[in-house]
C-alpha cells in the first residue's frame, strides 16, 4: 500500500498542535522547534533581533517556530548536527556537506518562515472573516517544496537529480558577518556568514546554475570581497524572478520511498526559459544588495549598456581584490 502524503496547504490548515512536515500529532506544543537552528541564533545573537515579515510587521528570530513530531525532531537535530560543525568550520567543510542535507537546511529555514508568515495570515484574515487567498503559483511551488522537505521525515529518491540551483562561494567576510535573505515568491535564498557565502534557488531544476554558467566559471575558485558575493546574489536574485516556468513533478508514493521526477522544463513551449535580461530592473535590484556600500541607482547605471560592476572590468575578466576600489 502506497504511503500518504501530507499537505498543509491542500486546506490551508496549520495548528501547533500538528507536525509541519509529516501532520503527527504533537503532543506537547511548547517542544516546537525554531526555524533559525539555536546554534545559529546564539552564534550570531539573533534571539531577539527583528527580522521583517511580508506583511511589514517585525517578529524576533526566536519568534519563528515549527511544531515538529519526536520523529522529526530527531532528524533535525541529526542534520542540525552536521550542518552547524561544517558552516562554523568555513568554506572549506561547506563544500564537502552532501546536496540533499544542504538542500534540506535551506529548504527548512525558507519553508519554516512561509508557514510562520501563512499563520500571521491566516489570523489577520480570521479577524476580518474573510479566509486567506494563496495564489495557486505559490501554493504549488510549496507544495512540491514540502514534498520534498519530506526527506527529512522518509527516503525521498529524486530520479533526475536535486530539483534546485546552489552555489558556495569562498568570501572575505568580516568575522561577525550575518547576512540572510530569502525572496519567498521564487524561493531564492542567500547567506553570507564566517568565509563564505550561499546563493540557491530551489525550484528550477539547476535553470539558474546554467543560465550563469559563464560568470560563474570565472568566479569559481576565487574569494570574493563582500560587495562582489553580493553582487552575484543580486544576478542570481534578478534571473529567478525571469525565470517563467513553474516547474513540474510526478511522484510516486511506495512503502519504501517516495519517488520524485523533474518533468522536463521546456514541455511543449518553444519560450526561452528565461524572459529577457534588462539592466534597468537588474540595477533596481543591485542597488538594493549594495546599500551597505551606499550606491544609489543613478551611479549604478550612469552607463545604461553597462552597468556598474565589481565582479568584471569592461572587458569581462575578474576583478580582484587589489585590482578594485572597493569600499570598506
Amino acid at each position: 500500500m502506497a504511503v500518504s502524503l501530507y499537505n498543509p496547504l491542500k486546506r490551508l490548515s496549520f495548528s501547533t498542535r500538528t507536525c509541519y512536515l509529516t501532520g503527527n500529532v504533537v503532543e506537547n506544543p511548547a517542544n516546537a522547534g525554531p526555524v533559525f537552528p539555536t546554534w545559529l541564533m546564539h552564534h550570531y545573537e539573533l534571539n531577539t533581533k527583528p527580522f521583517k515579515l511580508l506583511d511589514e510587521s517585525v517578529a524576533t528570530y526566536q519568534d519563528m517556530k515549527l511544531p515538529l513530531s519526536p520523529e522529526v525532531q530527531k532528524s533535525t537535530a541529526i542534520l542540525e548536527s552536521k550542518i552547524s560543525s561544517a558552516f562554523l568550520s568555513g568554506y572549506d567543510a561547506v563544500v564537502t556537506l552532501p546536496e540533499l542535507e544542504l538542500f534540506q537546511w535551506i529548504a527548512k529555514l525558507v519553508y519554516g518562515i512561509f508557514y510562520n508568515e501563512l499563520k500571521i495570515g491566516i489570523k489577520q484574515q480570521q479577524l476580518l472573516g474573510e479566509p486567506l487567498i494563496l495564489s495557486e503559483a505559490l501554493k504549488h511551488r510549496f507544495t512540491n517544496l514540502h514534498l520534498m522537505l519530506q526527506s527529512l521525515a522518509r527516503p525521498v529518491e529524486f530520479e533526475t537529480g536535486i530539483p534546485w540551483s546552489y552555489k558556495i562561494f569562498r568570501v572575505d567576510n568580516a568575522t561577525d558577518h550575518f547576512n540572510y535573505r530569502d525572496e519567498i515568491n521564487t524561493q531564492t535564498f542567500s547567506l553570507g556568514m564566517k568565509d563564505f557565502g550561499i546563493i540557491a534557488c530551489l525550484q528550477d531544476n539547476g535553470a539558474n546554475s546554467k543560465y550563469h554558467q559563464e560568470i560563474v566559471s570565472k568566479v569559481d575558485g576565487r574569494t570574493l570581497h563582500p560587495i562582489q558575493f553580493e553582487e552575484l546574489c543580486a544576478r542570481f536574485y534578478y534571473s529567478n524572478y525571469l525565470f517563467n516556468r513553474l516547474p513540474e513533478y510526478t511522484v510516486l508514493t511506495t512503502n519504501d520511498a517516495i519517488y520524485v521526477e523533474a518533468m522536463p522544463l521546456h514541455g511543449m513551449s518553444n519560450k526561452p526559459l528565461f524572459d529577457l535580461w534588462q539592466n534597468k530592473p537588474f540595477c533596481q535590484v543591485l542597488e538594493n544588495f549594495w546599500k551597505p556600500w551606499g550606491f544609489n541607482i543613478f551611479e549604478i547605471q550612469k552607463d545604461p549598456e553597462n552597468p556598474m560592476s565589481f565582479l568584471f572590468d569592461t572587458e569581462g575578466n575578474f576583478l580582484t581584490a587589489d585590482q578594485i576600489n572597493h569600499p570598506n
